[in-house]
Formats: C-alpha cells, sequence, structure tokens
C-alpha cells in the first residue's frame, strides 16, 4: 500500500488576505496618484494670485463655464468634486484598512529608525494624513461650502477671500504647517505607490523613485505656499 504524501507547504501563509492586501494597496496608490494631479492643477490656479484680482476671478470663473454647452454651468467642477470625494474615500478606507492589518500582523511595536527623511516621513505618514484630512475639511469650509471669512469681509470674491484670509497671520502659519504634512506624505506616498506598482525593481528605480517624492514634495507644498507667504507680507493684496 503505497505510503499518502505530504502536501508542499504553502509559500503564502495566507494567500487570500495577501492578494485583499495588494489590492488595498493599488486602490490606495491610484487614487493618491489621482490627488496628486489634482494639486498640481489646483496649485497652478492659485499662482494666478500673482497675476492680480482679475486674472485670478478669471481663472475660477473659467473652471465654472469649462465645457459649456456640452456641461452645464460648474458641471466640470462637479465631476471634479466627485472623483475627488470618492478617490478620498477610497484612501482613508484602504488606508485605514492596511493599518488594522500591520497592527494584528504586529502586535508588538519595532523600533523606528531615529535618522532619515525617509524614516521620518514614514513615520508620520499616518498623523500627517489625519492633519491633512482636518485641514481639507477646513479648506473646503473656507473657500468652498459656505465660504466662511475669517476677516469677517465679504466672501462672494474669490481674490478677495483669498487675500482676507492669508492676511491673517494665523491662518497663514495654519496653511503652512498643512503644506508641511502635504509634503511629508507626498514624498513617502510616492515610494509607496511606486513600490506597489513594481517600479521600484533596480537601485536606479528606486533611486528614481525618491528622487521623484522629493521634487513632487518641494514643488506642490512649496508652490501652494507662495500665495499665503506672498499674501501676509503684502505683496499680494486687494
Amino acid at each position: 500500500m503505497a505510503t499518502p504524501t505530504k502536501s508542499a507547504p504553502a509559500l503564502v501563509r495566507n494567500p487570500q488576505s495577501t492578494r485583499s492586501t495588494i489590492a488595498l494597496k493599488l486602490l490606495m496608490a491610484s487614487s493618491g496618484i489621482i490627488f496628486v494631479l489634482f494639486v498640481l492643477v489646483h496649485m497652478y490656479g492659485n499662482l494666478k494670485a500673482f497675476g492680480g484680482h482679475d486674472a485670478f476671478n478669471e481663472y475660477a470663473e473659467h473652471l465654472r463655464t469649462f465645457g459649456e454647452p456640452m456641461l452645464p454651468y460648474a458641471g466640470l467642477l462637479w465631476v471634479i468634486r466627485v472623483v475627488l470625494i470618492v478617490s478620498l474615500v477610497t484612501h482613508v478606507v484602504t488606508a485605514v484598512a492596511l493599518w488594522r492589518r500591520s497592527s494584528h500582523a504586529r502586535p508588538v511595536k519595532y523600533v523606528a529608525k531615529k535618522n532619515g527623511h525617509s524614516a521620518l516621513s514614514s513615520r508620520t505618514m499616518r498623523w500627517g494624513g489625519l492633519t491633512l484630512l482636518v485641514f481639507i475639511v477646513w479648506h473646503l469650509l473656507n473657500f468652498t461650502i459656505g465660504k466662511v471669512n475669517p476677516s469677517g469681509g465679504a466672501t462672494g470674491d474669490p481674490y478677495n477671500l483669498l487675500v482676507d484670509t492669508f492676511d491673517l497671520w494665523w491662518m497663514t502659519i495654519i496653511y503652512l504647517v498643512a503644506m508641511a504634512a502635504l509634503a511629508m506624505h507626498l514624498h513617502h506616498g510616492t515610494w509607496s505607490a511606486a513600490q506597489t506598482l513594481g517600479l521600484t525593481g533596480t537601485a536606479r528605480a528606486r533611486a528614481r523613485a525618491k528622487a521623484l517624492g522629493w521634487v513632487l514634495a518641494v514643488v506642490i507644498a512649496g508652490g501652494f505656499s507662495l500665495v499665503p507667504i506672498f499674501t501676509v507680507v503684502g505683496v499680494i493684496t486687494k
């Protein structure tokens, strides 16, 4: 009678869980890429403030009339808003799910490196993401939903609302803190997305991914910071 042979051990302990984790990481990477593209365009629009009142407001109005008559008034903005809301929900939900899986898989906390910029951006990823989420809510209340003017002035003019907001030094500080969090998030997020998409297979590819992360962090966060800084010092005025 033949002796039954033992089946070979599985290479992956829980292949179904591994596949779902990969799927979550792909969702996080793709939603993150959508946000990177959006903030690049948004930064370009913000820099229109250096062109003065009319240039900034004409750009803001153009976003509402773009695509007419095929799209209704503000149709493009609503398409963008829906895409961003779906992307935000996807990004937050996948982040929480991956964090919970990581916590359950590693019940004993490990000691993270205490030096290196990449280690810092990695350690601050979750808190930075939470900071950005709170800031996004306030930013929407400030400039889009309800249009809250911290100076107490009118809210109907986009350029004047921007100047009134960043004329307040404490509003500028809040904005710059959020941009620092954005820079760290972009730096590590770019690396993580590249790794998830299989773009870090070689030393040269890893170096490029890290460099791209720094470029996006400096260009986007730095570009967004220019308007509040130059407003609070009096260069951008009504």
